[in-house]
């Protein structure tokens, strides 16, 4: 018979663990590192309101960037202790940071790195709105997108790089870059119709990607568009958050929530001359992108690997960049 005291020493009263909103250190694997991750977020997210408060001006500026840092940082070690709390817990299908949490932490060191590298080149001249910038920009999420898959993801053992498609080069190679190429045209023109259905009740958004003013522009629009983003929104999105919500919670759940998330993420930054115009802007674009996030997620599970998808990306982004150019002429 077993009693009290061996009932609360067994394994399960302890399997357990509380999770990240939980402010305590009681029972944690890693007490020392949540309580890091708690601090410097609320610390960096402080700074980074009182930089943006005190308006332009270098103070102003240096404050905004070390909190966004901080921030970073301090969400890095939330998702660190995130993960070591769930590899205590047996049988989990997965046991890595959540999703949302590391592409949270993906959000200030994108712009820090993108300050850190965009400030001198600017400095020698370069335009902050032109194509250099924008391939700058996507280089620097798509860069902070696979460092913390690395980190937090790979490096904790929560999922490795073949269990996110990443193949060996292949026959299988082929054949899903096939199947991506050729579903990118059906899945653009649909997104066509859907945004020409869309822009008789809603404001359409600018064109994320700045004019081409010469050829060497357009080279350049479309290294950003369809080489850089492609793969770097597909080894976080698809890769990454599609392959741990199919491990929790299947195939079907991941699709949906997956592609919503995705086209959320694109609707962050969109900016409008008022509230209303914003709103519209965000509701057109998020939208607009449900076909192709459906399709990349769908396309993902089923072939069980990140080239199809990546291969789909770079023809539906490549063709739209191609196709503004066409329509507008070199500048767009």
């Amino acid at each position: 018979m077993t009693s009290d005291a061996d009932r609360s020493d067994s394994p399960v009263a302890s399997s357990t663990p509380p999770g990240l909103t939980t402010f305590t250190i009681e029972g944690r694997r890693a007490p020392a590192l949540f309580v890091v991750g708690w601090l410097a977020s609320l610390l960096g997210l402080g700074l980074a309101i009182v930089g943006l408060l005190r308006g332009g001006g270098l103070t102003g500026a240096v404050l905004f960037t070390v909190g966004l840092a901080v921030l970073g940082l301090g969400l890095i070690a939330a998702a660190g202790s995130q993960a070591i709390e769930r590899r205590a817990t047996a049988h989990r299908p997965y046991a890595g940071p959540s999703p949302v949490l590391v592409f949270a932490a993906v959000l200030p060191l994108t712009l820090v790195v993108v300050i850190a590298v965009g400030t001198p080149l600017v400095g020698l001249g370069v335009d902050p709105n032109g194509p250099l910038a924008a391939v700058i920009s996507l280089a620097a999420i798509a860069a902070v997108y696979v460092v913390l898959i690395r980190l937090l993801v790979v490096g904790t053992g929560a999922l490795g790089w073949g269990a996110m498609g990443v193949r060996r080069p292949g026959r299988g190679v082929v054949e899903d870059l096939a199947w991506g190429a050729v579903l990118g045209v059906p899945v653009l023109f649909a997104t066509g119709l859907l945004a020409s259905l869309l822009a008789r009740f809603l404001p359409i958004p600018p064109n994320v990607l700045p004019p081409a003013p010469d050829t060497a522009g357009l080279i350049l629009n479309l290294l950003a568009a369809a080489l850089i983003a492609p793969i770097g929104e597909e080894v976080f999105f698809r890769g990454f958050v599609t392959t741990a919500w199919a491990r929790t919670d299947g195939p079907r759940v991941a699709l949906v929530r997956g592609s919503l998330f995705f086209a959320i993420a694109h609707v962050l930054t969109l900016t409008g001359g008022d509230a209303g115009q914003a709103l519209g802007f965000a509701v057109f674009a998020f939208l607009a992108r449900l076909p192709v996030a459906f399709t990349l997620g769908w396309l993902f599970l089923r072939r069980g690997s990140l080239y199809a998808p990546i291969a789909l990306h770079v023809v539906f982004n490549g063709l739209q960049v191609l196709a503004l150019a066409a329509v507008g002429g070199v500048t767009g």
